[in-house]
């Protein structure tokens, strides 16, 4: 999973059709890159399995970014953030490992929503946003949408739902960063950064208990690699072609189909919580963005696609 640059929306985008049709086929990639890497097991450690999507990452963008990097002049205030951000993306990226190949694939992208939520909550303690009764409604309405899915004292709390909500957390953070540099540095170059230091931080996290995976498995993580990037790509368009008000529900379709690839690939059940909390959670991101797209604000938030690895 890499990350999306600073988005300009524009409310008055004239394709509709094409923006909603491309974060359609968006949301399918996105959901297939859960359904791999759940078909991993829990045979490799979650940290191995990270690395080595993100060394795949950062050896197939190496032929797009030399060229960038020639053009890119990096400060030691840059350097620090890569590090920072690329420190709290592993954190992240290692726990959503963890989580996917132990819970259902509706609950972790259920629960996947919430990192917008995060960033939200971030922009308004680091970066000085706003946090108008609005925002704080929709963040309420967030954490009643996380309840709902989680149901405390009426099922079991794993340690695999607790990974997730700490890898929102920490993926808002993530975000957060990804905003200030993005605003100074190629976004290539941001992404690839991206995919370095955290192959970096998770290098020796992943010696420790290394396996050694097979050709089947190596193959699946190329295939994550490839697929995500694809998916960020198809983001792009859909945000060229639509505005983020009209695209931004849409994702919601990817908790439709996480559940149904759940019940066929998987054997999992239909929860009807986790699809009532996710639209909660969800509801109350597209609100924020369509506020936020009616006062004319740049929007920093990423969309719920972007929260993927």
């Amino acid at each position: 999973m890499g990350i999306q640059p600073e988005v300009m929306t524009n409310p008055f985008a004239s394709r509709p059709m094409a923006g909603v049709l491309w974060m359609l086929v968006t949301g399918l990639l996105f959901v297939a890159v859960t359904v791999l890497v759940k078909s991993l097991g829990t045979d490799m450690p979650p940290a191995e399995s990270a690395f080595l999507r993100y060394v795949i990452a950062a050896l197939i963008m190496l032929p797009v970014v030399l060229p960038a990097m020639r053009q890119t002049r990096l400060t030691r205030r840059h350097w620090a953030m890569f590090a920072a951000r690329g420190t709290l993306h592993a954190v992240g990226v290692a726990l959503w490992f963890f989580a996917m190949t132990r819970i259902p694939l509706a609950e972790v992208t259920a629960m996947n929503y919430l990192a917008p939520v995060y960033v939200t909550i971030g922009a308004a303690i680091f970066l000085g946003e706003p946090l108008a009764i609005r925002r704080i409604a929709a963040v309420v309405a967030a954490i009643i949408g996380t309840l709902i899915i989680l149901r405390p004292g009426f099922r079991e709390v794993t340690p695999a739902h607790l990974g997730m909500l700490l890898a929102g957390v920490v993926f808002g953070g993530s975000y957060l960063l990804a905003k200030v540099t993005a605003d100074e540095v190629n976004p290539i170059v941001v992404v690839w950064m991206l995919s370095l230091i955290v192959s970096v931080v998770l290098a020796p996290v992943a010696a420790l208990n290394w396996v050694m995976p097979d050709w089947s498995e190596l193959g699946v993580l190329f295939s994550v690699a490839v697929i995500a990037t694809l998916g960020h790509y198809t983001m792009t368009l859909a945000y060229r072609a639509a505005p983020i008000t009209l695209t931004q529900p849409v994702t919601f379709l990817q908790l439709v189909w996480a559940t149904i690839l759940g019940v066929v690939i998987f054997d999992e059940p239909v929860d009807v919580w986790v699809m009532t909390g996710g639209g909660t959670i969800l509801a109350a991101i597209s609100f924020i963005t369509w506020r936020e797209v009616m006062l004319n604000r740049r929007i920093i938030t990423p969309s719920t696609p972007a929260t993927k690895v």
